[in-house]
């Protein structure tokens, strides 16, 4: 069974009338194994990237394709996937509302299948090649009713916007102060977290963890560029 005739089965199953939510509310109350996980975390990107489209006022092709670039999406379940967007895009709740909702869908190791989404949303505003100031604006309130901070939204901003400021140890979730070793214990940390099998297991479709393969690139960039300063 795919992943989206599972989308569609979670959506099909609930009462006439309720939003999609509900299925948020649903999942949330459950023991998520890793199929429902990655359930979860497919409707939450493909939910809050409807709610991110009205941010910059319209859903542009590139938005589509990165949709496509994280969740391979075959022919025949084109129409369960567009249900969901549309069902977040017509939803009157807010996507304050939602980003509530899925922060706490996620509380064994919540905090980095949130960094997982956020990643997600990043990739989709920056698919059409311009980071919008509302869209900065969403994003930001995301990240914050995450609980991920001001120095994660920030890494997040550095890697993917040319041009936005970027600093090392905000990639790494350290300090400036820290010693060499508890920043060699970050990086390795972050390595190990960013591992495919590490975002399978937190919920991470197969299809986006080539969503690793970038964070990896800058969490070495990260610790070569501090190694280096130090070693000088």
């Amino acid at each position: 069974m795919s992943i989206w005739t599972r989308i569609n089965d979670a959506i099909s199953a609930l009462a006439s009338g309720e939003g999609l939510s509900a299925i948020f509310d649903r999942l949330r109350g459950s023991e998520m194994e890793s199929p429902e996980r990655s359930v979860g975390f497919t409707i939450a990107v493909i939910a809050l990237g409807a709610k991110m489209a009205k941010a910059d006022g319209q859903v542009t092709r590139n938005e589509v394709t990165a949709f496509r670039q994280l969740f391979t999406i075959p022919p025949e379940e084109e129409a369960n996937a567009a249900r969901v967007f549309n069902l977040a895009r017509q939803d009157v709740a807010g996507f304050d509302a939602y980003a509530r909702k899925i922060a706490g869908m996620f509380p064994d190791e919540g905090r980095q299948t949130l960094i997982d989404l956020l990643e997600g949303l990043f990739t989709i505003a920056m698919a059409d090649g311009e980071y919008h100031p509302n869209e900065d604006q969403f994003l930001a309130e995301v990240a914050q009713i995450f609980g991920l901070g001001d120095p994660c939204f920030r890494s997040l901003r550095a890697r993917f916007v040319d041009g936005a400021p970027r600093d090392p140890y905000d990639v790494l979730g350290i300090q400036p102060g820290a010693s060499l070793d508890d920043i060699r214990t970050a990086w390795k940390q972050a390595v190990r977290d960013s591992h495919p099998d590490r975002l399978i297991a937190r919920g991470v479709p197969p299809e986006a963890v080539e969503l690793a393969s970038r964070r990896m690139i800058d969490i070495n960039a990260a610790w070569a560029e501090i190694n280096g300063k130090r070693a000088a």
